[in-house]
């Protein structure tokens, strides 16, 4: 096993792990790595037991260890999605629907992983020795073998209907907690959220557009496109994790990781439902979405739907309990069954499969010139 003493050391492990992942397209390999700040807002602390006092530029400056812990694993945990991202997507580089979506592709696997890079320097830069080792570690869980810290990052990317609708729904997750950290006292990594943030509205772009086009050329019936929606929104709930959680309450208190609005909403934050509420304004940010989806399906009946939150979930209060795709209590016996029902199966695959080899299962769009 290498070892990553330096940041120099970090740059090789990644270019193996390029290697080790099958990455040899060469837009991947050649795109430009860097490390980007944004330009500083509010130099003063935000929220929180230190508010009004200066963001900490180093970890020297935080007083308490932790603290200093408790933000070495927000950075990690938010690295992990970034690598395990491009592993879930790499084998859509293979058949693309047409040349505009291999261009889509390739950069948000590009800017996926130039995010898991800032957060590894990061890591790196700030956290010594423990920091490198956890930058390492990075770069050596792997998505396709479930050893992923979060459950979304663990599932499978099988077609374009699934990366169209991860980068709708798990990356518009992204956005939610890259906000969150974006008004972090901990002042390098607020300054990385801007760039992350613009970078990040384009994947998020490209799963709306996407959607958008499969929905307009009417060939993959509006039911297999809910099937996708529920398999990738409930682990989207699960992100934001449990509720009433104590790490999302001192996050807050500590300054470390904020409300989504924090610096639009006045009142008092709840600190004991903050991963609830995040969750919320997420559900009603998608269903807006999805209702300009349904502009395109003239049958109200077929029109698709945000999943009920309590719907299949794996953490939180509604973990391993029993509902239906509109919130309505199901039998143990019976869920089973139900479940297999709304989600995609070895046939909906096929058939998805069987639409992907004639160009019209998607609206055409052209490739840029420039």
């Amino acid at each position: 096993m290498r070892k990553v003493h330096t940041w120099d050391d970090w740059i090789d492990y990644f270019k193996f792990w390029q290697d080790s992942i099958g990455l040899d397209r060469k837009e991947l390999r050649q795109f430009n790595f860097e490390v980007k700040f944004g330009e500083p807002e509010i130099g003063e602390i935000e929220f929180g037991h230190f508010k009004g006092q200066l963001k900490w530029p180093t970890l020297m400056h935080i007083p308490d260890q932790r603290i200093r812990d408790a933000l070495q694993n927000l950075i990690v945990y938010q690295g992990d999605t970034e690598f395990a991202s491009v592993e879930q997507q790499r084998n859509l580089l293979i058949k693309p629907p047409s040349d505009y979506d291999m261009l889509s592709i390739t950069r948000v696997m590009c800017e996926e992983m130039r995010h898991g890079w800032q957060m590894s320097y990061l890591l790196c830069q700030h956290f010594g020795d423990e920091g490198k080792r956890e930058a390492q570690k990075l770069l050596e869980r792997r998505a396709f073998e479930g050893q992923r810290l979060l459950g979304s990052f663990n599932e499978i990317v099988d077609n374009w209907l699934d990366f169209f609708t991860y980068t709708q729904f798990i990356d518009r997750d992204g956005k939610f907690q890259l906000k969150m950290l974006s008004v972090s006292a901990f002042e390098p990594l607020a300054l990385s959220m801007g760039p992350m943030l613009k970078e990040e509205s384009y994947h998020l772009g490209t799963g709306n557009s996407g959607l958008l086009r499969v929905v307009k050329a009417g060939r993959v019936e509006p039911e297999l496109i809910q099937k996708f929606f529920n398999k990738w929104v409930p682990t989207a709930f699960d992100l934001f994790g449990t509720d009433h959680s104590s790490s999302a309450h001192w996050a807050y208190v500590w300054g470390l990781k904020g409300r989504f609005d924090e610096r639009e909403n006045p009142a008092d934050a709840d600190q004991g439902q903050l991963n609830d509420l995040a969750r919320q304004l997420y559900r009603e940010e998608c269903v807006r979405l999805v209702d300009r989806l349904n502009d395109y399906i003239p049958d109200r009946d077929r029109w698709l739907e945000i999943p009920d939150i309590r719907f299949n979930r794996r953490i939180g209060v509604w973990a391993r309990q029993h509902f239906t795709v509109d919130g309505a209590a199901v039998s143990a016996e019976r869920y089973p069954a139900y479940l297999e029902s709304v989600i995609p199966g070895e046939a909906d695959y096929k058939r998805l499969n069987e639409l992907a080899k004639d160009n019209d299962w998607i609206e055409h769009r052209k490739a840029s010139s420039n």
